[in-house]
């Protein structure tokens, strides 16, 4: 194999689709419109409101109704002087947007409620009701027991206590852990690799089908073997990959980094802001500084920001892009094969099914890892290499042994140079082959040809 032929593949592949429009647009609209999204779901979360429902109460208990606290989101009316039919029928002419019922008392001092609405709510609006109606039958059983200072008792009695998690570094050394932080991640890592693999695979195949269809292939086979074509233009689309991931990570940290310089000054207005940058080391950065704000204040988002600064970030992205190359040579040496065997890519479609199924399985199984990362299933499916690239990465913010890491990276080394070698005997026969309907037997044949 000529590595010098492989390098002018691998140039002629990359330059090609980095000049494209398609690429460009890509590269440099999907940070902006990222954090534009997320700049807009901020605005609105933080400024639009909702519009006020109105919604009636017939009472018939008459303890419930005293109980139902008004709010922006809701505002709860009294209609028991009228009937239930009566308020049903006319919702609309009475500007409401449902109607709850309450039933009499019944022997064990509890009520039945039914919530009638012209369009369906949401689920935090009936919870809130639910929780309004649990406390005031609380209310009326602790009374009716007519026990001095009994409500007092009971109240003192129900507490509220979260938990704040820690992990323990190899010094011993702890360290905030917010385990939804973690599964947050977890679940973005898997989702990207997926994408990310699937993506580019898919552009591999397409490429070799578009070459073949249109005889292209036909004249740079009579200049380079098909083996030094395919592995060139497999490591010329992965350039292409890392580019776009090189510039999407600058382009983001840039926007993002813009944006907290914007929101700084009015953080660290506070007296207790400016106390904690006082004591910070000097040459502190900006947005160092704001996250140790933030980082010393109570609450999830201090935990939140704590779990954040305690990521090796430098490390989870040499995971990433370790498993993501593994990964993405393993499936587009697969999809290379897959394109060289058919003529368009309607015909690919069931060449295609073993290699995507696996791609699926992985997927679901990183899922299920970021609610248990170290179950048997989440274990295996970071060790077996045609699941190991996605579900590794899933595991790997709730900390994976090194051990396990290392395994799994010689597991799928191995797994692609075989698949690698393998693509390549299917390649250098199917690149030529035309009009016929390629079949899974073809494809045995053609890997037992010496």
């Amino acid at each position: 194999m000529n590595f010098r032929t492989i390098g002018v593949v691998i140039g002629r592949e990359y330059s090609t689709r980095v000049r494209k429009k398609g690429f460009l647009l890509t590269t440099f609209l999907v940070p902006v419109i990222m954090v534009v999204c997320i700049a807009v779901l901020m605005f609105m979360v933080t400024n639009v409101k909702e519009k006020t429902k109105v919604v009636a109460v017939v009472d018939e208990s008459g303890i419930v109704f005293s109980h139902l606290k008004s709010s922006e989101v809701v505002s709860f009316q009294d209609f028991s002087e009228l009937s239930l039919e009566e308020v049903k029928a006319n919702l609309a002419e009475l500007g409401l947007d449902g109607v709850l019922s309450i039933s009499a008392l019944d022997s064990n001092k509890s009520v039945q409620a039914v919530f009638t609405s012209i369009k369906p709510v949401g689920m935090g609006l009936t919870e809130n009701m639910s929780r309004y109606i649990d406390d005031a039958i609380e209310d009326y059983r602790i009374k009716s027991y007519d026990i001095e200072g009994l409500e007092d008792i009971v109240n003192s009695i129900k507490s509220n206590v979260r938990i704040s998690t820690y992990t323990l570094d190899e010094s011993g050394k702890e360290k905030v852990s917010e385990s939804g932080v973690n599964s947050i991640l977890s679940m973005l890592l898997g989702i990207f690799i997926f994408l990310f693999i699937t993506m580019f695979g898919s552009m591999v195949m397409s490429a070799v089908i578009e070459e073949k269809t249109s005889r292209v292939v036909e004249v740079l086979i009579s200049s380079v073997k098909a083996t030094e074509l395919m592995f060139g233009k497999i490591i010329g689309v992965a350039l292409v990959a890392l580019t776009q991931f090189f510039l999407w990570v600058v382009l983001s940290v840039v926007l993002i980094s813009a944006a907290m310089g914007i929101m700084a000054p009015k953080m660290m207005e506070s007296v207790d802001a400016q106390a904690i940058v006082a004591a910070m080391p000097e040459g502190t950065t900006q947005m160092e500084a704001m996250t140790q704000v933030l980082a010393q204040g109570d609450g999830e988002l201090a935990d939140v920001l704590g779990t954040l600064a305690g990521l090796n970030i430098a490390q989870t992205i040499v995971y990433f892009l370790v498993f993501f190359l593994l990964g993405y040579l393993l499936y587009a040496s697969l999809f290379a094969a897959i394109g060289s065997a058919v003529e368009n890519e309607g015909d690919s479609n069931q060449l295609q099914l073993p290699v995507t199924v696996p791609l699926m399985v992985a997927y679901f199984i990183a899922l299920y890892a970021f609610n248990a990362p170290d179950s048997n299933i989440a274990l295996w499916g970071s060790l077996i290499p045609f699941t190991s690239p996605i579900v590794m990465l899933a595991r790997i913010p709730f900390g994976v042994p090194f051990w396990q890491i290392l395994l799994s990276v010689v597991l799928l080394l191995l797994t692609t140079a075989a698949c690698a070698w393998l693509s390549a005997k299917i390649y250098k026969v199917g690149i030529l082959m035309y009009g016929k309907k390629t079949t899974y037997k073809d494809l045995w044949k053609w890997l037992k040809q010496k």
